[in-house]
């Protein structure tokens, strides 16, 4: 398995690059995809799998293995970019993103793409799936970690509230979640489609430890997670600021681009601007 130090925050920073090029390149090649919140959120998924989980690739069924739950699953593109990088099926494939006979289709399926945990994109059920196997691993001595991703505009369903609630209730210290907090939905910023703020209160009044940082930001990106893992008797909640679309000028804090790809000239203009050959 691949090993970095903590202090590699170079590496990261190239391989978050690379991430977003394959992102951009799928998307824009499928002529159809999620851009705004897979770019928003490389830092966080890019830096859990290339210097926080424990996994194998070669054994993605390893027991012992942490769990990623990609809540938001729109943002497949991001997800797929990261596991291929990660070593658990050819670079090459991710040229087939959404193609009608593809594995890799619009949401992540378990039972086809290896490394993927949960079946998702009805959006709310992730963090759910994420209790139940955190608490399938206190239940079975393991010391694995459970980490997931949920959208700003998804924490609007009620079932994850079902699920903060009893994620406190189990004590499940072995959870970690993140908020891409870009501040945007399919249909506008989220205070105004509905309103989440105070969102740090929220969870707090909810049981669980809450950190705030700058989604982007590798360093604050690990020592938040650090902190996490020495928190005792409640899960974490990492609410991290992002920037919609980051990386692409036209796309940075747009709601339009929760959910449509760029095509001629602007598709080669986010090649551009992100370094793609």
């Amino acid at each position: 398995m691949e090993n970095r130090k903590v202090d590699d925050i170079t590496y990261l920073k190239e391989k978050c690059k690379v991430i977003r090029q394959h992102i951009i390149n799928m998307i824009g090649g499928a002529g159809e995809g999620h851009p705004g919140g897979a770019l928003s959120a490389v830092e966080i998924v890019t830096t859990l799998y290339f210097r926080v989980m424990r996994l194998d690739p070669e054994n993605p069924g390893w027991p012992e293995r942490d769990r990623f739950i990609m809540s938001k699953g729109h943002a497949s593109a991001l997800l797929y970019a990261v596991l291929a990088e990660r070593g658990y099926f050819p670079v090459e494939e991710l040229t087939n993103f959404r193609r009608p006979w593809s594995k890799l289709s619009g949401h992540p399926d378990m039972h086809k793409v290896p490394g993927v945990e949960m079946t998702t994109g009805s959006l709310g059920q992730g963090l759910s799936v994420a209790n139940g196997m955190a608490l399938a691993g206190k239940y079975d001595g393991r010391d694995y970690r459970v980490y997931t991703l949920l959208g700003d505009g998804e924490i609007q369903e009620g079932q994850v509230w079902e699920a903060a609630m009893a994620a406190s209730h189990y004590k499940l210290d072995n959870l970690t979640a993140f908020i891409d907090r870009n501040g945007f939905q399919i249909d506008g910023p989220t205070e105004e489609v509905m309103a989440v703020e105070p969102l740090g209160d929220k969870w707090q009044s909810f049981g669980w430890h809450v950190i705030a940082i700058d989604g982007h930001d590798i360093i604050q990106i690990l020592e938040a997670i650090a902190e996490a893992g020495q928190t005792k008797g409640k899960p974490t909640m990492i609410i991290a600021k992002t920037v919609k679309g980051k990386g692409v000028s036209f796309m940075e804090g747009k709601a339009e681009w929760h959910g449509k790809a760029p095509s001629g000239e602007l598709f080669t203009q986010a090649k551009k601007e992100l370094g793609c050959e």
